[in-house]
This record gives C-alpha cells, structure tokens and sequence, in this order.
C-alpha cells in the first residue's frame, strides 16, 4: 500500500470513529472493514490511540491547572516559592514555561509516534501486534500518572475552598427515540423521560449528545426532544414519511429500537392485530410484534416505509401484544409546540415528511436507511 493510499485511508478511518460520515459512506467503509482484516486491525488501533492521546491531553490540562494553583497560592504566600520578582522572577518564569513547552514537545512527539504506529499498523510485519501492545502499555503509564495528577489536585482544590470539578453524569437506559426533524428534534414516549433530572441521546454508532424536553403530553404519551449538544451536526434528510392514515388489520410493519441493556439496535417485525389500543383506546392501535421496556419510543413503519405511530407499551399477561400510538398524533402535537414556542426557529420550521423515500427499497435496505435515524434514549 503506497502512502498517499495510507495518509487517504488513515482520514477515512479517522471520519468514520468521529462520526462525520454518511449513513451511505459509513456502510460502504464497514463493508471494507469486513473484507479486509488489516483495515478492521487499524480502525481498532486507531480508536485506541484516540482514545489515549485524549486522556493525555486530559493530564496536560491538569498539569497546567497545577502550576496555576501553585502560583496563586505562591503569590497569596500561602507557600514558599521563589521570590516573583526581579531576575528571581525571570528565572521563576523560565523555569515554569520551560516545563509548559516540554510538555508541548513531547505531545508532539506523542501525536507523531502515534501517526506512524496508525500508518504502519497496516502494512504486515512479524512482530506489529507485540510493537502496538508495548506503545499500548507506555501510553498507559502515562493514563496513571494523568489519574494520580487529577486526584492531587482536586484534592489542593478542596482544601483551598475551591469548587470541585462537576462529577460525570451516569445515565441508564429509557427507551428508543427517533428523529423528526433532521436538525435535532426527536420524538419519543413521555413515561420514558419521566422525572428525568438529565438526558441525553446516543446514535447506533455510540456517539452520545446531551438533549432536553421540548414538550411532554403524558395523556398521548409522546414527548419531543431536541439535541442541544454543540458537536451534534444536522442529518441528511430523513428518509422515512409520516402517515396520518390508519392501518389496515393485518398489515405488516416493522419496528427498530434498543431493548436490549447493551444499547444495540434491534429490528422486530409483526403485523397490525386491532385498530384500537389497550381497553378500547382510540388513540392507539395494537400490534403483534415482540417489543420490551427498551422499545418504548420506537417507529412503527410499514412496507413503504412511513411511520405510522410510536410504540409506547406491551401487554403483561401476553406474550407479543403491544400498543403505538398514531402518528396523526405528531401532526396535533407539532401544531400545539409551534404555538407554545413561537421564538424557536428550529420548532417553527418542522415540517413532517408526507412521503417515505425509501418506499421502493426492500427491508434490508430500508432498515439500513433508518437506523442511522434512531437513538437510544438516556435518563438520569
């Protein structure tokens, strides 16, 4: 493999980790990884290395925070330090931007190191995996040293009355959401986000953005979220339509969502069994199709590929029997938002789509064209 070929494919896995390509651009890549064995080795390495030069930019930033607290407390005469004046000064000063650009030099050195173990890991040599595991385990220490810093000093923060760095979210599985509008507006059960203090979304491919509620009716049970994050880039069109007509019994659809604890999307099938919901509902049809507490806020499509409601919950005490709400439900519900948040230009300008444009595909292409489309919903 000539380098230009290498410097190209390195950009494209590059692309493909950070999520920046296309759902037609990502499958044709994933095809590649499959078919070819060095280029699935490199996506792995990469992703290690990424993931470790990030936490070493991590410990760099708490290097620095370190000097600033030393300085501060220095200058409070909270410490000995060398006296910050005259050549004493100057020499103070030497001292500490010296230390700044060394360690500026040896990211460099790092991030160089780290280009060419990438380009390198695609060319077979004997001994490549031995090579990636010792760099693996060098950047490792350095992922220690990074956490041992961290600790040092939130613990001089704490001590100095300063507030503590805000600790990470964690979040549990809600349910399944699915875009609406390709600009971030997502639509998914109400119950899902119930007494949510914090939510955020995740894609397919793992990438995960922080949302929050737009609106929430607990009687229809439909609740609209929009993506806040600022890494969060607009989709392509959306490929499925929304039909405001009622299915007919019988009627096959299709449902894709995460039911399962590993955030891994599932697709399930089944067929229309009655046009109301649960006690008669008329807001609801039931469907057979096999669907748990993760599928709550999946599409429901048919054979065109138009979502036709949004599933929101199973029958206990039979195996296979659930329940969606319809989607002239959306339509209603997008009407009373608009009127509710008239200065938010990206509520204004939802328009649902009236026609799928996967109509003509088949199943397996059409599920592709989708999936790229549906989160799963986050809680904290």
């Amino acid at each position: 493999m000539h380098e230009h070929d290498n410097i190209l494919l390195t950009e494209a896995v590059e692309r493909y980790i950070s999520g920046e390509m296309t759902p037609d651009e990502r499958l044709h890549f994933e095809n590649l990884r499959k078919a070819d064995s060095e280029i699935d080795q490199m996506v792995v390495t990469h992703t290690l290395f990424m993931q470790r030069m990030n936490r070493y930019n991590e410990w760099q930033k708490f290097h620095a925070s370190l000097n600033e607290i030393h300085t501060d407390l220095a200058a409070q005469g909270k410490i000995d330090s060398p006296a910050l004046k005259g050549k004493a000064k100057l020499a103070y000063l030497y001292n500490r931007y010296k230390r700044v650009a060394s360690i500026a030099a040896s990211i460099a050195g790092l991030t160089a190191l780290m280009v060419s173990a990438i380009l390198w890991s695609v060319t077979p040599k004997t001994h490549n995996a031995q090579q990636i595991e010792n760099l693996s385990r060098n950047l490792s220490s350095l992922e220690n040293k990074s956490r041992k810093q961290a600790e040092e000093i939130n613990n001089l923060k704490n001590s100095q009355g300063s507030d503590a760095k805000t600790p990470e979210i964690t979040y549990s599985s809600g349910g399944t959401g699915f875009i609406i509008d390709s600009k971030g507006l997502l639509v998914t059960n109400a119950h899902v986000i119930q007494n949510a203090q914090n939510i955020a979304v995740a894609s397919n491919t793992g990438i995960e953005y922080f949302a929050e509620v737009v609106y929430t009716d607990p009687v229809r049970d439909i609740a609209l979220l929009k993506i806040t994050d600022k890494d969060f880039k607009s989709l392509p069109p959306i490929p499925y339509g929304f039909s405001r007509k009622m299915a007919d019994l019988a009627e096959p659809v299709f449902t894709l969502g995460y039911p399962r604890e590993d955030e891994e999307i599932s697709y399930n099938q089944g067929y229309l069994s009655a046009k109301t919901g649960f006690n008669g509902d008329t807001l609801s049809c039931q469907i057979q199709i096999s669907a748990n507490r993760g599928n709550s806020g999946s599409p429901i499509l048919n054979n065109e590929g138009d979502v036709i409601g949004v599933l929101n919950g199973r029958q206990k005490d039979q195996e296979g029997v659930a329940f969606f709400i319809r989607s002239k439900n959306l339509y209603n519900i997008l009407n009373e938002v608009k009127n509710k948040e008239k200065n938010d230009s990206v509520i204004q300008n939802v328009k649902l789509n009236t026609k799928s444009s996967i109509a003509s595909l088949n199943r397996t292409q059409q599920t592709k064209k989708i999936q790229d489309y549906v989160f799963v919903v986050k809680v904290n």
